[in-house]
């Protein structure tokens, strides 16, 4: 299948492209660069021996994405363009509702009128707000959004399932397929060591905080809070290897080549693991010590978030391969390996 894979340079995206192309997908890859590299994808290419077509283009930029799809017939798309840091969304709320939700209602009509109607979607367990039920399944409540970020993720669900329905209301012979994957935290690295997490500034997600401070780029990880209602007062959370993750899309197709309509699917390990746990492993994997201090809470986080992942293991036959000794051993990889990232 022909895949457009919009933030395709990206951490998620570049780590997706690989097991696209290894599952013999075509891909082309969209990204404007904001917070990803071109160099990323030239890595890409050297681990898969593939070519692949990349545009800068920013989605809300409707001419550019436009000839883009219009060019290449597309059987799926693949969402991930958008900003993604939760703490980084409460301050600059304009900026993610703009860039997030434009950006993909622009896609979402360049799509329809270039006849293609299937889209797996990058959403967030965030939708469920502070969860009513944990393990979180697919059935909770989708719930009051703690931040910016992942009001941007609840709305555009919204946006897709309406636009669905009203194809199923109005008999549309070519209705929309659309699967909404909910992540849960993604990190680890792929095994060569050549592509990983490369944030701006200083990291807003834990494991690139706690690789940054580990090579010496920061001098402690800040851990915001120890007194939430958790084994050690610290957040947990459910962390998945990025290849697991991205295996997932490369999964999620059935979905799309079966005719779903819509689909929503946690992608987790199933496994709640605390800041202080994720802590501890990385320096037992890696015999390295990590400095901490522990801060005030911020804002917009809640205290215990992991998935049951039955349903994507009953339909689409996934689930996580790895455990956070193989996360923590590749995040150091990556980190050890690229201390300045991408910068070359």
């Amino acid at each position: 299948m022909k895949i457009l894979v919009t933030g395709g340079a990206g951490y998620i995206g570049s780590h997706t492209v690989i097991e696209l192309q290894a599952a013999g997908h075509d891909v082309v890859v969209v990204d404007n660069l904001v917070n990803s590299s071109e160099i990323a994808l030239k890595r890409v290419e050297k681990i898969t021996g593939k070519e692949i077509p990349f545009y800068k283009v920013d989605i809300r930029d409707r001419e550019s994405i436009d000839r883009v799809v219009h060019q290449f017939k597309f059987g799926c798309c693949i969402h991930f363009a958008g900003l993604k840091a939760v703490g980084e969304s409460v301050f600059l709320p304009w900026e993610y509702y703009n860039n997030n939700i434009t950006g993909t209602l622009v896609l979402l009509d360049v799509l329809k009128k270039n006849s293609c109607k299937n889209i797996i979607f990058s959403s967030s367990a965030t939708v469920y707000g502070n969860p009513a039920v944990v393990p979180i399944t697919e059935e909770c409540p989708k719930g009051e959004c703690t931040n910016p970020y992942g009001q941007t993720k609840s709305m555009l669900e919204q946006v897709m399932m309406d636009m669905q329905k009203a194809d199923v209301v109005s008999s549309d012979p070519n209705p929309w397929n659309i699967v909404l994957l909910r992540y849960f935290n993604p990190i680890g690295a792929h095994k060569s060591g050549t592509i990983g997490e490369n944030p701006n500034g200083v990291p807003n997600n834990l494991m690139p905080y706690i690789t940054q401070v580990a090579v010496g780029k920061l001098e402690r990880l800040g851990i915001f809070g120890c007194d939430y209602d958790t084994p050690d007062g610290t957040g947990v959370r459910d962390y998945i290897h990025v290849v697991d993750l991205a295996r997932g899309h490369v999964k999620s197709l059935k979905a799309i080549e079966e005719k779903c309509g819509v689909e929503i699917f946690n992608l987790g390990t199933g496994v709640g693991y605390s800041v202080l746990d994720v802590v501890k492993a990385f320096e037992e994997e890696n015999g390295v010590k990590v400095p901490y201090v522990i801060k005030e809470r911020r804002a917009g986080d809640i205290a215990e978030c992991y998935s049951d992942p039955s349903k994507a293991y009953e339909k689409l036959g996934w689930k996580a391969e790895y455990g956070i000794v193989e996360m923590c051993r590749d995040s150091w990889k990556w980190q050890k390996n690229n201390p300045n990232g991408f910068e070359e």
